[in-house]
């Protein structure tokens, strides 16, 4: 508990104050959430990522043209009593997770060893790994499940550069969330 952080980033074309699962997206690295990271500067990269798409997706009012960095306190005893899966490296669990969730039929049995959790924390696979996880399940390294294939994509991962996530999956870990403030980027 000593090591989780407490105050926590989104990066999102719009300020949030009061996250909404609802509105969370499905398919993401460690399932449906709401995703932030302890990096102020993984929150700006993630910012400027959703500006772009959001425009792309036609959701921004003209004129608009900063996405926002959104910041929150989670206090060291909000995490108690929270049922939290932390993965501390990307390895082949981490990796079978994010595969399962960002499939559209991903592996149910993945799946649902995750469902119990309130948040799930990691590694990021974020827009610059895409490709290499795609690579991944087209079966380029290898058979998808296979141990060389799975290597092989940690590998050119490099996960010792990869940021931290923590996907915030149950209304109740949301509520333990405090905002602090929010700031254009």
């Amino acid at each position: 508990m000593n090591d989780l952080p407490n105050i926590l980033y989104h990066g999102s074309y719009c300020a949030v104050e009061k996250p909404d699962l609802d509105r969370c997206a499905q398919h993401k690295d460690f399932g449906q959430g709401f995703y932030l990271t302890s990096s102020l500067q993984q929150a700006r990269s993630f910012a400027r990522i959703s500006l772009r798409k959001a425009r792309i997706n036609g959701l921004l009012a003209e004129g608009n043209v900063n996405g926002c960095v959104s910041a929150f306190r989670m206090a060291r005893e909000d995490w108690r009593g929270l049922a939290l899966h932390r993965f501390r490296t990307a390895n082949r669990e981490w990796l079978g997770c994010v595969v399962a969730h960002r499939m559209q039929h991903g592996s149910q049995a993945l799946i649902d060893k995750y469902a119990p959790y309130d948040v799930v924390a990691g590694k990021i696979a974020n827009d610059t790994t895409n490709l290499t996880i795609t690579t991944y399940l087209t079966g380029v390294f290898g058979p998808v499940s296979s141990t060389r294939a799975a290597n092989a994509c940690i590998a050119l991962l490099l996960p010792e550069r990869l940021q931290d996530q923590f996907c915030f999956r149950t209304q109740r870990a949301i509520e333990r969330l405090e905002f602090l403030w929010a700031k254009p980027v």
